[in-house]
C-alpha cells in the first residue's frame, strides 16, 4: 500500500507578483525550493490564507534568494500580490517508507526568507 503524505511545506509565504500573462505555474526562490527539497516541475499544491482559494500547478525556479513567490497563468486569478500562501508537494510512500520518513516545512519570514525548518507541526498551535 502506498499513501500520500505531505513531503514540503512553505508556511506563510508572501506573494511577491501575479502575472496573468505567463503560461502557468508558480515561480519559487530556488534557494527556498532546495531547502525544502521542491524540486523544478513538481506537482504543488497552493492554499491562499487571504481568501480560502485552494489550486494545483507545477514549480519554476526563480532567481536564487530573491524572495520571488509567484502565481502565473490561470492562477494569477487566485491571488494577489501580498497575500500569505502556504505551498505543499506530496509523495507517495510505502508503509516501510514512513518509519524513517520526515517532511521538511519552512517556515517564513515577512521577507520570505525561511525562518526555521521544521520536521513536524507542533499540535494545536496557531503560527503566524
Amino acid at each position: 500500500m502506498f499513501r500520500t503524505m505531505m513531503k514540503a511545506k512553505i508556511h506563510r509565504a508572501r506573494v511577491t507578483e501575479a502575472n496573468l500573462n505567463y503560461v502557468g505555474s508558480i515561480t519559487i526562490d530556488t534557494h527556498i525550493l532546495n531547502q525544502v527539497g521542491i524540486l523544478p516541475h513538481e506537482k504543488v499544491q497552493i492554499v491562499n490564507n487571504n481568501n480560502g482559494a485552494r489550486l494545483e500547478t507545477y514549480v519554476i525556479p526563480g532567481e536564487r534568494h530573491s524572495g520571488v513567490i509567484c502565481l502565473n497563468g490561470a492562477a494569477a486569478r487566485l491571488v494577489q500580490k501580498d497575500d500569505v500562501v502556504i505551498i505543499v508537494s506530496y509523495a507517495m510512500l510505502s508503509d516501510e517508507e514512513l518509519a524513517d520518513f520526515k517532511p521538511k516545512i519552512a517556515l517564513m519570514n515577512e521577507d520570505n526568507t525561511v525562518q526555521e525548518i521544521i520536521e513536524e507541526e507542533p499540535p494545536l498551535t496557531v503560527m503566524m
